[in-house]
């Protein structure tokens, strides 16, 4: 999705994305309209736990990949 609409979807300036994008300092109240927007949500864990939650996110993602690939051979057939 270009910026443009992203930024139009999620109701924050071009400007305003475009440095969350680049990672330079904005508004939380914006970076959170922006996760809403993008479908996105934020998690706060203690940072002994972020790797065991990492783990789990790539797991997650793995099962959402091939969970598609099986619909795809199911449509398909």
């Amino acid at each position: 999705m270009p910026i443009d609409q992203a930024a139009n979807h999620c109701g924050v300036s071009v400007g305003m994305l475009s440095k969350l994008e680049n990672g330079k300092g904005v508004n939380l109240e914006r970076a959170l309209r922006v996760m809403e927007g993008l479908g996105l949500t934020m998690l706060v864990v203690p940072k002994a736990h972020a790797a065991l939650l990492e783990q789990a996110a790539v797991h997650a993602a793995k099962m959402d990949k091939n969970a598609a690939k099986e619909r795809k051979v199911l449509i398909e057939e």
